[in-house]
Order: structure tokens, then sequence, then C-alpha cells
């Protein structure tokens, strides 16, 4: 059986978003300012604070657990009463950095959601992230597709990323977070698909977890040399980029690795 669902995570997928910078800087900032009296009792540096980190205990959380999450692995003390301050100042850094600009559209995914959309998969965006809004409404699909010779029946003047899903569960509040696989569940009876016949597209551990939690399968996309961790989470593929899914393997429900 072909798939009839495809459900994509925004942040890391579909665009390279300022969310790690914004986390990484704003933890810096109070590390230097506010909370530097209790710096020598934890065990952070800036160095620490790398790409692999964030992808290992931050990534695909809801803000105020991927805050918490971050000050626990840096041993900061008081962590579960220091979280709202360091969610609430990334979360103006990062409005910031996305109204200037600061931020892509992975070529590589836009090309994928489109020819997945043209296969008469319905598609979902599904992100914990409060700001997948903006980046989706600014992303022109109807300029990218010119851009890139694509010609689909479905594009029309003035179509943006936010405007090809079929379902959008983007930034809602849910009880229990990735990886509970509530979001992908939500995301899949909007689309009026069974979550067997959906396949979930992720970069972080815990959303790659959400959808095996959830009967689905899992698409891995490695964009930080991290092939193995999600591997390690259970993902049924592992890409580097999305243009190397087999498109003819998807049509008949499978996921591959294209080859040649």
């Amino acid at each position: 059986m072909s798939y009839r669902g495809a459900i994509f995570d925004v942040d890391g997928v579909l665009v390279d978003s300022p969310h790690e910078r914004a986390w990484r800087e704003t933890l810096q900032l109070l590390m230097e300012t506010d909370w530097r009296d209790v710096r020598p009792e934890t065990s952070y540096t800036p160095d620490r604070f790398t790409p692999a980190v964030y992808q290992e205990v931050v990534a695909g959380k809801p803000r105020m657990s991927g805050a918490r999450a971050a000050l626990d692995y840096f041993e900061v003390p008081d962590a579960e009463s220091r979280a709202e301050e360091y969610a609430q100042r990334k979360q103006r850094q990062v409005v910031e950095l996305i109204e200037a600009g600061k931020f892509l559209a992975f070529p590589d995914a836009l090309r994928f959601i489109l020819a997945v959309k043209e296969l008469g998969v319905l598609v979902a965006a599904a992100s914990s992230s409060k700001n997948a809004g903006l980046f989706l409404e600014q992303i022109r699909l109807d300029a990218f597709a010119s851009e890139q010779g694509l010609d689909y029946g479905f594009i029309e003047p003035g179509l943006t990323l936010q405007n090809v899903f079929d379902a959008d569960v983007t930034g809602r509040d849910f009880p229990q977070g990735k990886p509970h696989p509530m979001i992908f569940l939500t995301a899949a009876e909007e689309l009026g698909v069974a979550p067997q016949d959906c396949f979930v597209i992720e970069d972080a551990t815990s959303g790659v977890q959400a959808a095996k939690a959830g009967e689905m399968a899992a698409l891995g996309v490695a964009r930080l040399e991290d092939e193995e961790l999600l591997h390690r989470a259970g993902a049924d593929l592992v890409v580097t980029t999305l243009d190397d899914v087999d498109l003819d393997a998807l049509a008949e429900g499978r996921l591959e690795q294209r080859t040649g």
C-alpha cells in the first residue's frame, strides 16, 4: 500500500531556523549577566553548547521543555525556576531573527514536499514551535518552483509553504510533547489518515521516537552529521538530503534511498 499522509517537522527539516542560535546565544548572555553568580556551579562553557548537544538535548521539544533540558544538561542550579526566564528571552531573540530574515528554506525539502504533494499524498506540518507559522508564510513556493523549472498543476500564483499543507498543527499546546506521539497522531487525524498510512519527516531523535511511538514510518534527515543518532532512535530511513529519497519507491509505500 502507498502512503496517504506525510507529516513534516519544520525547524531543521523545512527551514534552517535561528532557533539553535537563539538558544545558544541567550544562555551565554544570561551566564555573562544575570546568572553570572551561579555560573561557577554549572558545567556550562560557550564551546560546550555544540550543534550535537542542541540536537540531542533541545531540538524538537516544546519551548519550556527545551529550556529545562538545556539547563539540566549544563547542571544549572534551580533549573525549574530559571527555565521560564530562559525560554522567554530566547523567544524574543528568535522572533527578532526571523523578522530580520535570518533563516532560509532548505531547497531539497521544498523539492521533496512538492514531489510528495504531486504523488497525491496529503501533507501536514507538525512542530511544537510557536514560530513555525512565521517561517511558513514567508516562503513562496510559486517563485521557488519557477526558479527550479518545476511544473506541478497545483502551484498557483502566490502559493506559500503554509498554503500547501492540508493540515497544520504547529505551535499548539499539547499536554505531552515529543517523544510522545500526540502531535503526530493529531496531524494524522486532521488529515483523515490512519497513523499506519503516514510517514513523518524529522531531524531530531525525539521526533523520530514520537513517530515510531505513533506507529508511523520515520524518515530521518541528518543535516548535522547525526545519522547514527537518528538510526538509533528508530528511523526507517536516514538521508543527508531529501533529494536522496527514492520517489518511485515512496509512491509504492516504501522508504528507500535513491540509487545511482
